[in-house]
């Protein structure tokens, strides 16, 4: 039987991060029973502090242990902190050097959305692929540099290290841990009960690109501000590096360092979010779509649509448009 530990952070944290998994291994349990098999996990609760309050007061959770005791477990789970970022790592430096420890004992981890912040500051993932939550993606890309930010992963695992993508998709690496140490058939039949798409491995669908702007450099946002007001356009780098009145070769690199994309995948990502925005609101057929935003190119738009979202044009048009909305409320 292995033993889990959920973690219960300092500051607040999304309590359904923490629930969440608690409440599909312990599924996981009671399936068994039923069964007449024992069960697979001891789950627990850990926190620096026996109790601890979340939500202004609205949830307080009990934990069965803190860090203090001495115990050893299998897997420790980092839910999704909620707040300032930088803080909450501070914060929980303590849990965070308890990780480390667990680590090396033979624990495994598993951060789930935001929980990346907490995991990448252990300097364990280091050199290798971790995901998390869109929204934190250029943030989490600035404080953790060594670290292979895959933002459009949903689950990433690097022997015994896991990661998760935003908000509810953690449900998948909870799902993918049940299936590696129970099996698949119990991961289906936990899919089921919770009505979890188990097959989904890709986050990028959900992606809103706001244009990384969170930066000082002027003349790159300055040219980041152009290409927005003139994605239709065919814009040239020598163009933009004329706008910000620079080099072309210092342009483009002060554009990578500022934005984390090169000028031409940026240009793309603009391009792409006006199509997704126009498919969700519009009556235009795809084609109309690509024209409008500045390709004419039909395979080169459907394949650099889906490279970006995971989905082909017509399928993201199926699942976010306004049209299907009424329909399904028809």
């Amino acid at each position: 039987m292995k033993h889990i530990s959920i973690l219960v952070p300092a500051g607040d944290a999304v309590v359904g991060s923490i629930e969440g998994p608690h409440k599909v291994f312990s599924q996981v349990n009671d399936l068994l029973a039923g069964m007449g098999q024992p069960p697979a996990f001891q789950v627990e609760l850990v926190g620096l502090t026996r109790h601890k309050t979340f939500n202004r007061g609205i949830f307080t959770l009990h934990a069965a242990r803190t860090i203090d005791e001495d115990f050893r477990t299998d897997l420790v789970i980092i839910p999704a902190p909620h707040g300032d970022l930088v803080e909450a790592v501070a914060l929980n430096e303590d849990l965070i050097a308890w990780i480390r420890r667990q680590h090396e004992a033979g624990a495994e981890v598993a951060s789930l959305c935001l929980g990346a912040f907490l995991l990448a500051a252990t300097g364990l993932m280091d050199g290798r692929q971790c995901a998390t939550h869109w929204l934190g993606a250029p943030q989490f890309a600035t404080m953790y540099p060594a670290v292979h930010l895959v933002a459009e992963q949903v689950i990433t695992d690097e022997q015994g290290l896991y990661s998760s993508g935003g908000a509810y998709s953690y449900l998948n690496l909870v799902l993918y841990l049940v299936e590696k140490y129970v099996s698949r058939e119990m991961a289906v039949c936990c899919a089921k009960v919770f009505q979890i798409d188990i097959g989904r491995r890709s986050q990028s669908p959900f992606v809103i690109f706001q244009g990384q702007k969170g930066h000082d450099d002027e003349p790159v946002k300055k040219t980041q501000e152009f290409i927005e007001q003139h994605f239709a356009d065919k814009i040239s780098i020598d163009e933009l590096a004329a706008l910000a009145c620079l080099s072309r070769r210092n342009f483009e690199r002060r554009f990578k360092k500022a934005t984390t994309n090169t000028v031409a995948e940026y240009i793309q990502r603009v391009k792409i979010e006006a199509a997704k925005m126009s498919l969700e609101s519009s009556r235009e057929n795809v084609n109309e779509v690509m024209y409008s935003v500045g390709y004419s190119d039909t395979k080169a738009f459907r394949t650099l649509f889906k490279r970006i979202t995971g989905v082909s044009p017509l399928a993201y048009r199926d699942k976010y448009s306004r049209k299907g909305t009424a329909a399904l409320a028809a």
